[in-house]
């Protein structure tokens, strides 16, 4: 509850909600006064290599189509980054590292270069090879991509998309 005070009692105060949009706006422009035009946003943990690369196997996983947009525009890459920077698992961090590592191995070995340098088509029959054993996975890169694909789809449907 707020008391009136005359201006000689005691100096003018600001009320809670005012105090709450103030420090929110700060919070808001604070980090962002410091940012040049086209300069990358911070990732909590990936490097920004590895956000690339999660972020277009985002959107191969879960495409915009003409009935919704992707995982792109949902924004999943930056869902999983934080939520794997939250982890208290040092694990978590490993297999996921690992097994961007292992998409970057399997596309050279496949295409002789990098998954985000091979063409559309390439990236797709990467990602069907390390799929193919979705129901059943073994190798070391199928088990990656059932955690990419369910990390993506729960990111996806957690959104505001």
């Amino acid at each position: 509850m707020s008391h009136k005070h005359s201006d000689k009692d005691e100096p003018a105060r600001i009320d809670r909600r005012e105090m709450v949009k103030m420090t929110a706006g700060a919070l808001i422009a604070g980090p962002q006064l410091n940012r040049k035009k086209n300069e990358p946003v911070p990732h909590k943990f990936f490097t920004n290599e590895e956000f690339v690369l999660l972020d277009e196997l985002s959107e191969i996983i879960i495409p915009t189509d003409d009935h919704s947009k992707g995982a792109r525009a949902a924004k999943c890459a930056s869902y999983i980054d934080k939520t794997i920077a939250e982890s208290p698992h040092p694990e978590d961090k490993q297999k996921w590292r690992e097994g961007l590592s292992l998409i970057e191995s399997i596309s050279k070995e496949m295409f002789g270069r990098k998954f985000m340098k091979a063409t559309a088509q390439e990236r797709i029959s990467l990602l069907e090879r390390i799929s193919a054993q979705e129901a059943n996975p073994v190798k070391p890169e199928e088990k990656f991509f059932s955690m990419l694909k369910s990390s993506i789809a729960h990111a996806y449907y957690t959104s505001r998309i």
